[in-house]
């Protein structure tokens, strides 16, 4: 039994390998939310955020993304179970938990210390370009980040080219 388990877990680890957040399986949270925008990977914040978010929908970066109770705690549920934190096994979900200031509610990608770290030697012209615009745009740049990969290899800023640093 316990080389069934062994198995198990190493073919979970080796799953997780080589992506860096796990890419969105749930339907209704692509239905709902990432018809409107990217759909984040839920491996990409902490629990307090996501609930943060979804309790403030009728305010949603200045849009109203009301949707009802029984959708909003269907998706609140998904987020959560894959939320950074839960999901250490992801190189990048794990790098992003461990940059967390205790007590701190992050309300948004972009306010996360790891994202900030990665993304401060990039120039304001690439981020401001109307091909970009915000840094929340993950797919401006990162060409795999559907398939939950950010790697160095898949960046290709507009305008630039290849991000080498």
């Amino acid at each position: 039994m316990r080389f069934l388990l062994f198995i198990f877990v190493a073919i979970l680890s080796l799953q997780a390998k080589g992506l860096d957040v796990k890419p969105v399986d749930n339907e209704l949270y692509k239905k709902e939310c990432a018809t409107c925008h990217f759909g984040y990977q839920p491996g990409l914040m902490p629990t307090q955020s996501w609930e943060f978010i979804m309790k403030n929908l009728a305010d949603h970066y200045g849009t109203d993304a009301s949707i009802d109770d029984k959708t909003n705690k269907s998706i609140l549920s998904y987020l959560l179970a894959n939320a950074s934190q839960n999901a250490m096994n992801y190189k990048k979900s794990a790098k992003i938990t461990k940059s967390l200031e205790n007590g701190v509610l992050y309300q948004s990608i972009t306010e996360i210390p790891y994202h900030i770290k990665k993304h401060k030697k990039i120039e304001k012209w690439m981020i401001t370009q109307k091909e970009v615009k915000t840094l929340s745009n993950c797919t401006a740049c990162h060409k795999k980040a559907d398939l939950g990969i950010y790697s160095k290899k898949t960046i290709d800023i507009p305008n630039y080219g290849a991000w080498r640093d």
